[in-house]
């Protein structure tokens, strides 16, 4: 049982200076100006950049290793989302953004399924930088087109970084402010961006160049904002475009034929699918009755129930729908109760450690989960970014400062790495109850004669919200041990409006949330942990604003190397563990999918995803006979 990772948002505003030199002559003259003044640095051009190491793929590659360079383009995967949408804005907190509303923009750069900090050009043809990385000029491909058939030029990438850098999410806006010191166009195909000579260089370039990029005239002729709710979605550049909507029933996109990018190496054997429908429903419960009508024909199962009990349904039966355990090698997405220390009761420690006691996932696990799952104790579980143990000589020289700064307690430095606490086949685990009991009366949370704890008079109340009715079975049985333990708990499910509306506003006690984190992570640490967009960011849900953390986020930010790197995480990892203001719930390393027998995928698949909107197929002879036989 997992949470759909919530849609990332960044926004921008308006472009207010230089307008680029539109005649051949200036063009040409700023062009050789640049070209002179780069040729004194020792400068690196390439198709793309590794954060560690090479690249894997080759300056002349053909395709990626793992997709089928001769799957059929056409056909229809349908997908459900949960809930409704009012905007096709992905890049602002206002409103709900509908499913993939940002599917249909491109960057400067993109990755690979099959590579750890690799960036291979997209939209760009190569990028030059020196050695120290201090600035990056991206060569655009002079092919690229908007949806609507304009060129992509230095302009847009310009009047869209200013976007961002204006109007963007506060947390996006503090990060990016601090790595670039300007952006300009030098012809109008080439932008440079120059870093500030404080900004850490690890990871600069790979954040200007995944930037998306939106076309200047479609902002300006529609006198449009990027911190704005619209159902009219921004010009972008990307395979796919919005076909159409039904507002809170279904959005349809459909592929672009003319898509400027569909030969380009990076891009074989993949978009392959003509349009990609997704349909809304209330609830899981409820897409899962669609699915089994045929009412969409790709699910990716998050509850273990239905997933062990629920497909013995006649199209299984019959053939008509694979169900199908597919590897996994990512990190678990983080998945968790977390707690808002913005509260003034979750700001003592004690209280945070007490709480979590109370959540049984063994019983859960065996109970409610059929022995699907493993407990999540690492913000990296799954990957060798997990702090293990005792600290490390390489962590010790990283904590011991920190230590006697007084910024994190000697015990850091002598015990091992905190694991989520273990419970016994019982709900109720009467030693966790007996050691939580014990932590909330050292807090000064006394049980009075009604059974329910107080401090200065007021109870210990904690609302739990949520908006999905599959995870009553699991909130509804930590309530009742809260309870047992004196909590004046209570469990809120509420509609998805509502629930966007209080999270992004901060206002609950526990929710649900996940921590997707990255195996090179960098800048973007800081929006999930760091203090300066604690009161601001929507991934920071719990606010925290720790010294520590942002210390070591910023050795993370400065390694050079991978070993580096690694120490650096396994310390924070380490840190962010020992705060105890989440409560790790579940993963599981296959995925769980079941579609309808038309699907094809390369096996292997590739180790970081499943792919199945990227390098999946439609079998046009499967397809035709589900059709045939009234399947959907």
């Amino acid at each position: 049982m997992t949470r759909p990772l919530a849609l990332a948002s960044a926004v921008p505003s308006l472009r207010q200076g230089a307008r680029l030199a539109a005649a051949g002559l200036v063009g040409a003259a700023m062009a050789l100006w640049a070209a002179q003044g780069r040729a004194s640095e020792d400068v690196i051009k390439s198709y793309g950049i590794a954060t560690f190491g090479t690249l894997k793929y080759p300056a002349d590659y053909k395709q990626l290793n793992y997709v089928n360079a001769d799957a059929p383009k056409g056909g229809e995967i349908s997908l459900w989302a949960p809930g409704t949408f009012d905007s096709m804005n992905p890049y602002t907190r206002k409103g709900r953004a509908g499913a993939l509303s940002s599917m249909m923009f491109e960057s400067m750069l993109t990755s690979t399924a099959d590579e750890i900090g690799a960036s291979y050009c997209l939209i760009c043809t190569t990028l030059e930088y020196p050695a120290n990385k201090d600035w990056v000029i991206f060569d655009m491909n002079p092919a690229a087109k908007f949806a609507d058939g304009t060129p992509v030029t230095a302009e847009d990438a310009l009047y869209t970084y200013e976007l961002f850098l204006n109007d963007g999410l506060p947390s996006f806006r503090a990060v990016l402010g601090r790595l670039v010191e300007k952006a300009e166009v030098l012809s109008p195909l080439q932008i440079k961006f120059t870093f500030k000579a404080d900004a850490p260089r690890r990871d600069v370039i790979e954040s200007v160049g995944g930037l998306p990029i939106f076309s200047k005239k479609w902002f300006v002729d529609n006198k449009a904002g990027l911190d704005e709710s619209r159902l009219e979605p921004a010009l972008g550049s990307g395979p796919y475009v919005l076909d159409r909507y039904d507002i809170n029933q279904r959005i349809v996109y459909k592929r672009n034929p003319d898509y400027w990018g569909k030969d380009l190496p990076i891009n074989v054997g993949r978009n392959n699918f003509d349009s990609i429908r997704i349909e809304y429903f209330g609830d899981s419960n409820a897409a899962f009755e669609g699915f089994k009508s045929g009412a969409y024909t790709f699910r990716i199962e998050n509850s273990s129930k239905t997933w062990a009990t629920g497909y013995d349904f006649p199209a299984i039966q019959n053939g008509n729908v694979i169900k199908a355990e597919l590897n996994d090698g990512t990190i678990a997405t983080g998945q968790s109760f977390v707690m808002n220390l913005r509260r003034p009761m979750f700001q003592d420690i004690r209280v945070r450690e007490a709480i979590g006691l109370m959540f049984n996932f063994e019983w859960s696990n065996e109970t409610l989960f059929f022995g699907l799952y493993e407990r999540i104790n690492s913000f990296w579980e799954n990957s060798e970014l997990a702090a293990q143990g005792l600290p490390t000589d390489g962590e010790l020289k990283l904590l011991q400062p920190l230590v006697d700064k007084g910024l994190l307690d000697k015990t850091i430095l002598t015990d091992e790495a905190v694991m989520a606490p273990r419970s016994s086949d019982r709900q109720l685990d009467r030693k966790n109850l007996r050691q939580a009991s014990k932590l909330l009366e050292e807090a000064g949370w006394i049980v009075g004669d009604d059974g329910l704890r107080r401090k200065d008079g007021k109870t210990l109340r904690i609302e739990l919200i949520d908006d999905s009715p599959t995870f009553d079975r699991v909130i509804n049985p930590f309530i009742e041990n809260l309870r047992r333990l004196g909590v004046d708990a209570v469990y809120n499910r509420i509609d998805s409006a509502q629930y966007t509306d209080r999270t992004r506003n901060f206002d609950f006690d526990i929710i649900t949330d996940q921590f997707p984190m990255g195996y090179e992570p960098g800048s973007g640490l800081k929006q999930f942990f760091g203090s300066e967009t604690a009161d601001e960011s929507v991934f920071n849900a719990m606010g925290l604003k720790d010294p520590a953390v942002d210390s070591l986020i910023d050795t993370i930010i400065a390694a050079k190397t991978k070993p580096e790197m690694i120490t650096g995480v396994r310390a924070l990892d380490r840190v962010l563990r020992v705060k105890r203001f989440w409560i790790p719930q579940w993963y599981k390393d296959k995925h769980t999918v079941a579609y309808y027998n038309m699907f094809e995928h390369p096996d292997p698949l590739p180790p970081y995803s499943l792919g199945y909107l990227d390098f999946w197929w439609v079998n046009p002879q499967k397809e035709a006979a589900l059709k045939a036989s009234g399947a959907f």
